[in-house]
């Protein structure tokens, strides 16, 4: 690391959005790199498109014999504890660092200028902390912070969200 990062730092996506070829009944998407990758996101195609919407979507677990019914976010298509598919719920958009770390090189596919604070937010009635990134600022363990969307020209990635001092 060429500097000792102590003080605020500002970051920003220095990517391209992702082209959207498909919708229905999942999101396909051409994410470029070297070479060119097309993938589905599947049954998690709800949860990015909630971030084009300004929302968190997770999941939950419904099974009432599931041993370990939790809610996931980042989210799971079924559950871990019982293999039951999980149920979408929309779930707050504000909560509290946990953790963080500073981020000098992101290393091959990661558009984020560098450096940039990685953060881990833990959100009320979300069982899983969620990782991501603060746009600006300087985190510090149980500081409050809100999620902030970039609904437009979506990346159609999990760089369509980051978070903000609350």
């Amino acid at each position: 690391m060429a500097e000792n990062y102590e003080k605020a730092i500002k970051t920003k996506y220095i990517g391209k959005p992702l082209t959207l070829h498909d919708e229905k009944p999942a999101w396909v998407v051409d994410s470029p790199r070297a070479m060119s990758h097309i993938h589905t996101y599947g049954l998690l195609t709800p949860f990015f498109q909630g971030l084009t919407q300004g929302k968190l979507m997770a999941t939950k677990c419904v099974n009432p014999k599931c041993p370990h019914p939790s809610v996931w976010l980042p989210p799971r298509a079924d559950c871990p504890d019982c293999y039951e598919r999980m149920k979408w719920v929309k779930v707050p958009s504000q909560g509290t660092i946990y953790t963080f770390t500073l981020v000098d090189y992101a290393g091959i596919g990661v558009e984020m200028k560098t450096p940039y604070w990685q953060i881990d937010v833990a959100i009320k009635g979300v069982d899983t902390i969620f990782k991501g990134y603060l746009e600006y600022g300087k985190p510090e363990i149980g500081m409050k912070v809100k999620a902030k969307f970039r609904t437009e020209n979506p990346t159609h990635t999990i760089l369509d969200v980051c978070w903000v001092p609350a």
